[in-house]
C-alpha cells in the first residue's frame, strides 16, 4: 500500500491540523449495496451490485491512517446533514428491540405493552447481520422487513442499526483475518461480539456494503427515523494488518523516521529505528508489561491509542458514507459510552450528525457520575442536545454483583439525562432476552411477558409523563457560564505515566471538581481542549496532564478579561508527544498560575496530609510550590514542606482576573470549598447549593424559554423556597418567588420560569 504523503515531510504537523484524505482503494471487489426484493435474493460475488459503490470512498489509503497525532482519518471533511438531530414533535421513548428473537404472537403483545406504556420509538437491527446476510452471496430482508412495516402500522419510528457489530459466523471462517489479535499477540477465533478487525479489508467492504444495501431499501421507509451504525465500538487489535496500517500512519503524520524517533525519545534504551518496517504495535510482546498501562515508551502506546480511535472511526465512517449514497437527509449516529476511556470521542464527534450513548453507571456512583457523562456527550457537538441511546429500566447483568434501581430511581436518572441535554430516553432492552449473557439484563417487559411488575408500571407512568412534557425540552441548551475541560490524551498520557503516582486516576480527579461546581449549583459545560472558551467565565482544567497548541494563550485570554482559571497536581507536564517541558512545572501553565513545582510527594492511598486553612486533608501527591507572583490560599500542615502552599491564587493581567493551583488532591470537602471560592467571585453559586441532595440544571428552549429541572436524590422530601416564578411542567403547579417548593423522595420538578418583563 502506498502511504499518503506527509503534510511537512520530516516535521511532525501539531495536533488541529486538518488533513487532505489519502487515496481510496478497494481491497477486494465490493459486493455492493444493491437492491433485493425479498428471501435468497443473490449478490453476485466481487460485482458491485450498483452504480457508484465504492465501500472503501472517502477513507484513508489504509484503514486508520491519520495525518498526525491528535487529528481524525476519518475522511476529511464530514458530510453535513440537512437534520442533525431526528425531527419528532416529543421526546423520542423506547429503546432495543429484537423482535427476529420471537415468534409472531409475542411481537403482537409485545405491540399491546408499547402502546400502554406510551412507547413511540424502537431501535431494531443491532444485531442482526447473520439474519438479513446469511452467506456472502445471499442477502435476506425478510424479517425486516416486517419489522419495520409493523412499527409503522403501529404508529411507531424505527432508529435502525446497520447490525455491523457482531460478525455472522459464516465471515469469521471465510475470512479468518477478520478475527482480532489481543494484546498478548492471540489470534482469536469466532466469538462474542465487537470482535472485528478494523484494519480488516473484508470486514470493511462486507460491513459497508451491508448498510449501503440496508440504506437503499429502507431510506424512504415512513417509520425510519435516524440510522444506527454498529454498536458501542471498542477494543483493540494488534494484529499484521493493524501493524501495517500502524506504520502508514506513522509515516503519514511523521513524515521521517528522525522525526518520529525525536517525538518518542528512542535514543532511550537503544530503540532509535531505521527502519519503518521496525516498528511495531506495543502490546505484551513488544514494549509493556503488566497490561496496558505500563510501558516503557509511553510515546509509542499514546500514538497506537490515537491509531485505534481513528481505525474504528474510519469503519464508522466507511459505513455513514454507503448510507449517504442512498440517504441524504435521515440522521446517523453510533452509540457511545460517556466517559469510556479506549477511544477519543472528540476526533469521533465532527463525523456524528447527533451524539448518542448508552449509560449504565455503577448504581452506587453518586449522581455525579453519569452526570458528568451527559455534560460530556452534549459537549461533543458544542452543547447540542443529545440521544439517551440506552439505560437500564432496573438492573444490569454485566458486573459480579448487579444492584436493582429502587423505585423512583428509574424516572429520576431520566430527567437527570433530560436535564443534562438528552432529546430522547431509549432503554436496552424492551423484552428480555430468553438466553445467552443478557437474558437477566433489566427489561421493560420481562419473561412472563407481564404488565403489572413494578417495573413496567414506572415505565408506563414515565411514559406518560414524557407525553405531557411534549416538545418543551427538545431542542433546549445549556447557558453554562462554566467550562471544565476533558482531554483523552491526557487521560492516556497521565494513567501510563511511570510516575509520580499510579494511584491517580484521571477520571476520578476530573469528577472531584465536576462535583463540586456542580453542588454548587452551576451549570458547566465538559468541553475539549480546543473549545472557543470566549463564553465563559470559568474555566477548570483540572489534570491537564498534557498541553498542546494554543491552549496556554486560550487560558491566559479567560483570565485576561477577569476570568478564573482552575488547573490542579500534575497538570502542563508533557507536550503532544509525551515529551516533558524543558522548564519549571507547571510548563507553559506557569506565567497564568504564577507558581513553580521542582519537587514533588507521592504516597501510599492510606496516608493523608492536614491542609489547615481549609479544614481538610489531601492525598496521593503532592506538589511542592515556590510561588512565583501567586499568594498562598492554603498550605500543607504536616512533613519538611509544611507551610509551603497547596493551593495558590495569581492575580493575572488588569482584567481582574485570577489563575488557582491546586497542588494535591485534596478530599471532597476541601475541593468545593477551593471551587466555590472561584465560583462566588463570578456569581455562579445557585440558589440552593444549600441542599446537598438537590441537583439543578438549566436549559434554554429555542424559543427562549428557560427551563429549571430541580432533581431530589434523596429518598427524603426536602423543602426549597421558590427563587423565581414558575410552572411545573409536569404538574401544572404554579409557584411565585418566595413561595414554599417540595420536592417528594426522589423527586422531579420541570419549572418554566416566567419571563421578565
Amino acid at each position: 500500500m502506498t502511504p499518503v504523503p506527509p503534510n511537512h515531510p520530516g516535521t511532525p504537523t501539531e495536533p488541529g491540523t486538518p488533513i487532505t484524505p489519502g487515496t481510496p482503494i478497494t481491497p477486494g471487489a465490493s459486493t455492493g449495496p444493491g437492491a433485493s426484493t425479498g428471501p435468497g435474493i443473490s449478490a453476485t460475488p466481487g460485482v458491485s451490485a450498483e452504480p457508484g459503490a465504492c465501500p472503501e470512498s472517502g477513507t484513508s489509503a489504509t484503514p486508520g491512517v491519520s495525518a498526525e497525532p491528535g487529528v481524525s482519518a476519518a475522511s476529511g471533511t464530514p458530510s453535513p446533514s440537512p437534520s442533525p438531530l431526528p425531527e419528532t414533535t416529543r421526546i423520542p421513548y423506547g429503546g432495543d428491540y429484537n423482535p427476529e428473537q420471537w415468534p409472531e404472537p409475542v411481537r403482537d403483545e409485545d405491540h399491546r405493552l408499547f402502546t400502554q406504556a406510551s412507547i413511540d420509538t424502537l431501535t431494531v437491527g443491532v444485531f442482526s447481520w447473520s439474519l438479513t446476510q446469511p452467506a456472502e452471496d445471499t442477502y435476506d430482508f425478510t424479517v425486516l422487513d416486517g419489522i419495520l412495516d409493523r412499527a409503522e402500522a403501529e404508529g411507531r419510528r424505527v432508529c435502525l442499526a446497520t447490525g455491523t457489530a457482531a460478525l455472522p459466523p459464516w465471515l469469521a471462517k471465510k475470512h479468518p483475518e477478520v478475527n482480532r489479535t489481543d494484546f498478548e499477540g492471540r489470534r482469536h477465533r469466532y466469538g462474542q461480539r465487537h470482535n472485528f478487525c478494523p484494519s480488516s479489508p473484508a470486514y470493511r467492504r462486507l460491513s459497508t456494503a451491508l448498510a449501503g444495501r440496508l440504506a437503499e431499501r429502507y431510506a424512504d421507509h415512513p417509520a425510519l427515523l435516524a440510522w444506527h451504525v454498529n454498536n458501542e465500538y471498542g477494543g483493540v487489535c494488534y494484529c499484521d494488518l493493524c501493524a501495517d496500517a500502524f506504520r502508514a500512519r506513522l509515516r503519514h503524520a511523521y513524515g521521517t523516521l528522525d522525526a518520529l524517533n525525536d517525538a518518542w525519545w528512542t535514543t532511550f534504551w537503544s530503540h532509535r529505528f531505521t527502519d519503518w518496517a521496525e516498528i511495531e504495535p506495543p502490546s505484551a510482546l513488544t514494549e509493556h508489561w503488566r497490561g496496558p498501562d505500563h510501558t516503557a515508551f509511553q510515546g509509542i502506546t499514546l500514538d497506537y491509542a490515537r491509531f485505534t480511535t481513528d481505525a474504528l472511526l474510519g469503519c464508522f465512517v466507511a459505513e455513514k458514507e454507503a448510507i449517504r449514497r442512498h440517504d441524504a437527509a435521515t440522521p446517523v449516529t453510533t452509540n457511545l459510552m460517556g466517559t469510556y476511556r479506549p477511544l477519543d470521542y472528540h476526533r469521533w464527534a465532527p463525523h456524528l450528525d447527533f451524539v448518542s450513548w448508552d449509560s449504565y453507571p455503577p448504581l452506587d456512583a453518586p449522581p455525579t457520575r453519569p452526570a458528568l457523562a451527559h455534560d460530556l456527550m452534549r459537549g461533543l457537538k458544542d452543547g447540542a442536545p443529545f440521544w439517551l441511546m440506552e439505560q437500564t429500566p432496573s438492573t444490569t447483568a454485566c458486573r459480579d454483583v448487579n444492584p436493582l434501581r429502587r423505585p423512583g430511581e428509574l424516572r429520576l436518572a431520566t430527567f437527570q439525562a433530560i436535564a443534562h441535554g438528552a432529546d430522547a430516553a431509549l432503554y436496552f432492552q424492551m423484552r428480555a432476552s430468553r438466553g445467552a449473557c443478557e437474558k437477566y439484563h433489566g427489561a421493560v417487559i420481562g419473561h412472563a411477558g407481564r404488565d403489572d411488575t413494578r417495573v413496567f408500571r414506572e415505565v408506563a407512568a414515565l411514559g406518560s409523563e414524557l407525553k405531557t412534557l411534549g416538545d418543551a425540552t427538545l431542542g433546549a441548551r445549556t447557558p453554562a457560564r462554566t467550562a471544565l475541560l476533558f482531554d483523552w490524551d491526557s487521560w492516556w498520557a497521565l494513567e501510563m505515566s511511570d510516575g509520580p503516582s499510579r494511584l491517580v486516576k484521571y477520571q476520578d480527579i476530573v469528577h472531584a471538581y465536576y462535583r463540586a461546581a456542580r453542588q454548587a449549583g452551576a451549570d458547566v459545560d465538559v468541553v475539549p481542549v480546543t473549545a472557543d472558551l470566549t463564553p465563559y467565565d470559568v474555566v477548570l482544567a483540572p489534570a491537564l496532564f498534557m498541553v498542546k497548541g494554543d491552549l496556554p494563550a486560550r487560558l491566559e485570554a479567560v483570565a485576561a478579561r477577569g476570568g478564573t482559571v482552575l488547573t490542579t497536581f500534575l497538570s502542563g507536564r508533557v507536550d503532544a508527544h509525551d515529551l516533558a517541558f524543558l522548564t519549571d512545572v507547571p510548563g507553559p501553565l506557569a506565567p497564568l498560575m504564577g507558581v513553580r513545582v521542582d519537587e514533588w510527594d507521592a504516597r501510599p492511598p492510606e496516608f493523608t496530609q492536614t491542609v489547615p486553612e481549609l479544614g481538610t486533608h489531601a492525598r496521593l501527591v503532592f506538589e511542592i510550590v515556590q510561588p512565583r507572583g501567586a499568594e498562598p490560599v492554603a498550605t500543607y500542615g504536616e512533613d519538611f514542606y509544611a507551610g509551603t502552599p497547596a493551593v495558590t491564587r495569581n492575580r493575572y493581567g488588569d482584567g481582574g482576573g485570577e489563575g488557582w493551583y491546586v497542588a494535591t488532591a485534596l478530599d471532597q470537602p476541601g475541593t468545593d470549598d477551593v471551587v466555590r471560592r472561584v465560583l462566588a467571585r463570578h456569581g455562579l453559586t445557585g440558589p440552593y447549593a444549600g441542599h446537598p441532595t438537590v441537583e439543578t440544571a438549566t436549559r434554554v428552549a429555542p424559543d427562549g424559554t428557560r427551563l429549571l429541572f430541580l432533581l431530589n436524590h434523596a429518598t427524603e422530601a426536602v423543602r426549597l423556597t421558590a427563587h423565581a416564578t414558575a410552572t411545573d411542567l409536569l404538574t401544572g403547579r404554579q409557584s411565585k418567588a418566595g413561595d414554599p417548593l417540595a420536592l417528594g423522595p426522589l423527586g422531579v420538578a420541570v419549572l418554566r420560569l416566567q419571563r421578565l418583563q
